[in-house]
């Protein structure tokens, strides 16, 4: 009954390290402006943050990471996706910020991924068996984690098929279109060309 039970823990573990503390947005970025958004860990906890431009203009962004006393974890300029974890160095707010200030009227749909793991587990001067059960609890949480790393990194590679997907559609269509442009330029030409000669030489006739 006890392994029932046990078992029975640890598939909850698992499930609710999978489907909490994970934040999933889609937000529009307008042309000079800036969009943050805030956590609040504590020491030592484990974050990640994934993202990808959807929409808008040469689909880059502006990324920014700090912690609670001002330093940059990351910075980074025109990027059109990225994937960062780290560890929090001190308990307090950390702050993601998406900037389109370098766009003069393009709005930005980005897409992105908010992750905070579990605190860590600071007790001390337990009995053998609590450890030990606390060794194994951490076990599951470790194995949740990389679960969900998974689990993210598929979803994440779904939203870039479907973006390079519409990209090549657009792409296609337009080279369509262009090509029938070219054609249609073509044809008028030579209409053109084949009237001009057939006046030419009625001219020379009557001459």
């Amino acid at each position: 009954m006890y392994s029932s039970y046990k078992l029975l823990w640890l598939m909850s573990t698992i499930l609710a390290t999978l489907f909490s503390n994970t934040n999933c947005y889609t937000i529009t970025v307008d042309a000079h402006a800036e969009e943050c958004f805030f956590e609040n860990v504590e020491a030592d906890t484990k974050m990640g943050l994934s993202f990808e431009i959807a929409e808008g203009g040469f689909l880059d962004i502006d990324v920014k990471i700090t912690g609670p006393d001002g330093n940059i974890i990351h910075s980074g300029q025109r990027e059109s996706s990225g994937i960062y974890t780290f560890s929090a160095a001190t308990s307090g707010r950390y702050t993601y910020c998406f900037s389109n200030q370098m766009s003069t009227m393009t709005p930005k749909v980005v897409m992105f991924n908010l992750e905070v793991g579990e605190p860590p587990n600071k007790k001390a001067n337990e009995k053998d068996e609590e450890v030990n059960h606390n060794k194994l609890e951490d076990m599951i949480k470790e194995l949740g984690t990389t679960l969900k790393t998974v689990k993210h990194e598929q979803e994440y590679m779904q939203v870039r098929d479907r973006i390079h997907r519409a990209i090549n559609e657009s792409t296609n269509s337009r080279v369509v279109m262009w090509s029938i442009f070219e054609a249609s330029v073509l044809l008028v030409m030579t209409l053109g060309q084949v009237y001009y000669l057939k006046r030419f030489f009625e001219v020379q006739r009557v001459v």
